[in-house]
């Protein structure tokens, strides 16, 4: 973001001038090349549709370069770079995604150092990151493990359930047991074709009626719901959660359960107050976030007609999104 001189408003930047905002960049000892997308985009407005648009661009220049730095929002950036993570199947080359909390043009602005950063990390040609990351105040996270935690402190980002792929200091320290070598594959790029978006995300809270928990089963075409539950991933034993949820397991809709704390997992029967999901068809998102749930079926459903097949997926660590 810019901050608009005539009303102040923040407005999307035109990262045409970015070697005017930041001259630092042309010290780094790197060959740039940089892609502009016409009208800039606020990161609210992200959808489906522009993650392909990049992993497309990407695998046509994927052969070309190093590595890949992506400027983006820090609205949705946890959602892309979960996206990202499925669709490209294959990467063996860093695509790090990065941007700020303060405006480029703004004197105390994060927005040099996590660029400058985010750059020397995927051009470094170590080949330690083969994977989609966040890069945010210091900090390299898997992408598909990011979530933003923080509209205005400079760590926005964290990674509840795995440590840091990196960290930058004087040096930048690389986390060795974080290597997806047993995943990554050095083999020809290949990104998704499609994303399905007939997915809905359910969060309980005390007091949920059976007409909220109705009216999203009925959505027209739904074939999902991500389960944003208590604690370990516990519900209300009230006969009409498991009628609902299993009369939606039986109309074919995938129904994931995922914990809405922040950090954790799902354990499934561990309370009394979930052992009754496995029997409704409720399948254990174990300790994935909500970005990477929503992605992670996105992709899923896109890629396979079987719904058994999406379900045996779901359940697999594809790119390094559960434990």
């Amino acid at each position: 973001m810019i901050q608009d001189s005539a009303t102040s408003a923040l407005k999307p930047f035109d990262f045409n001038n970015l070697v005017e905002q930041v001259p630092e960049l042309d010290k780094i000892s790197c060959e740039i090349s940089y892609r502009s997308f016409g009208d800039p985009l606020d990161s609210s407005n992200i959808q489906p549709d522009h993650w392909l648009g990049l992993a497309a661009l990407i695998k046509v220049n994927y052969f070309k370069y190093d590595g890949f730095v992506i400027l983006h929002g820090s609205d949705t950036m946890a959602y892309t770079a979960s996206a990202l993570s499925f669709i490209f199947e294959n990467l063996a080359k860093p695509v790090i995604l990065t941007g700020s909390q303060l405006p480029i043009g703004e004197i105390r602005t994060d927005a040099k150092e996590n660029l400058i950063t985010a750059i020397e990390i995927a051009s470094s040609g170590n080949n330690q990151i083969k994977e989609v990351a966040i890069y945010f105040d210091y900090h390299l996270l898997r992408g598909n493990r990011s979530r933003k935690n923080h509209s205005e402190k400079f760590r926005a980002f964290d990674s509840p359930n795995f440590p840091p792929l990196a960290e930058a200091g004087v040096h930048i320290r690389y986390n060795i047991a974080t290597e997806i070598d047993s995943i990554a594959q050095p083999n020809e790029l290949i990104i998704a074709e499609k994303l399905d978006q007939n997915i809905a995300i359910l969060k309980f809270f005390p007091g949920i009626t059976s007409a909220v928990l109705k009216a999203i089963v009925n959505i027209q075409g739904l074939r999902a719901i991500v389960l944003e539950t208590f604690g370990a991933g516990n519900l209300p034993t009230m006969p009409w959660v498991f009628d609902l949820l299993s009369k939606a397991n039986d109309k074919g809709i995938i129904l994931v359960n995922i914990t809405q704390c922040h950090g954790g997992s799902v354990e499934p029967g561990r309370y009394e107050t979930s052992s009754h999901l496995v029997a409704a068809g409720v399948i254990s998102g174990k300790d994935i976030t909500t970005e990477s749930a929503v992605t992670k079926l996105s992709y899923l459903l896109g890629k396979y007609q079987n719904i058994e097949e999406v379900k045996e997926k779901l359940t697999i660590n594809l790119r390094g999104e559960i434990s």
